[in-house]
């Protein structure tokens, strides 16, 4: 039986942070200069009563420079792993909750921030209705989502195993960068997408197997010496391992009138 999108978030984040900052440690191979958490944090509205929903570990607000005066934090996620790291943020308020059933009034926020967490809810729709209704009259969301093709070799490293779950879409719904602009438009106005230009170049095989890992559970020997010859052979030809990413963040706005 294949798991929900959330039932799957719960076994992977509930008790632990450790399967989130593996993968966050290989995109710090990028070769965009500009690592992700910068380039978003430019593209952020920071100001005012600021919800992120899904907000993990906090490493955006550990990378993002914050305004001195002027930005009142919230930070939400469900997972009780991840609201004990995200109650190290700095001057944050932290709560537990569904983002599907938000524990705030109507027009409560000037911003609402979900990074890369829509794919991981059974009704990312109503999630959608949610951060419409908590943001004030000309507030804006920012959503962040990965194209169909992001991380495809190491999708593919799912099939030099032996385990094709290994796909990065192969326990989410069907939000992606094609698809979720248009969901967005269900609810706010004022559409945009643009897209953070960045692969991956990946010099070792260690990091890819922690992230495999991450994914999918330890390895057994065989499956670990067919991935690292695979990953080696492509260090050996090309200097690294290259990945291809693809995400976008969508803005919005919600309608004044």
């Amino acid at each position: 039986m294949t798991a929900t999108p959330s039932a799957r978030a719960v076994s992977q984040y509930a008790t632990t942070t450790g399967n989130l900052t593996a993968r966050i440690a290989l995109h710090a191979y990028g070769t965009n200069p500009q690592g992700w958490f910068a380039w978003l944090g430019e593209r952020l509205p920071l100001a005012g009563d600021v919800l992120e929903v899904g907000a993990g570990t906090g490493e955006l607000w550990r990378r993002v420079g914050r305004p001195e005066t002027g930005l009142r934090l919230t930070l939400t996620d469900f997972s009780p792993a991840m609201c004990d790291r995200l109650r190290e943020v700095p001057g944050a308020r932290v709560q537990r909750c569904d983002a599907t059933h938000l524990p705030y009034a109507d027009a409560a926020f000037d911003a609402v921030i979900a990074n890369h967490m829509l794919y991981h809810l059974d009704d990312p729709d109503a999630a959608l209705a949610e951060f419409a209704r908590v943001l004030r009259p000309g507030g804006r969301l920012a959503v962040a989502v990965n194209g169909r093709d992001h991380l495809a070799e190491l999708d593919a490293l799912g099939l030099v195993i032996d385990r094709p779950e290994l796909a990065v879409g192969a326990h989410r719904n069907d939000v992606t960068a094609e698809t979720t602009p248009a969901r967005v438009a269900a609810h706010l106005t004022d559409v945009t997408v643009e897209r953070y230009p960045d692969e991956l170049a990946v010099p070792a095989v260690e990091p890819v197997l922690a992230y495999v890992a991450s994914m999918i559970g330890p390895l057994t020997a065989a499956q670990e010496s067919a991935a690292r010859d695979v990953v080696q052979a492509r260090i050996d030809a090309e200097g690294a391992f290259r990945v291809r990413k693809h995400t976008v963040l969508i803005s919005a706005v919600r309608d004044s009138h």
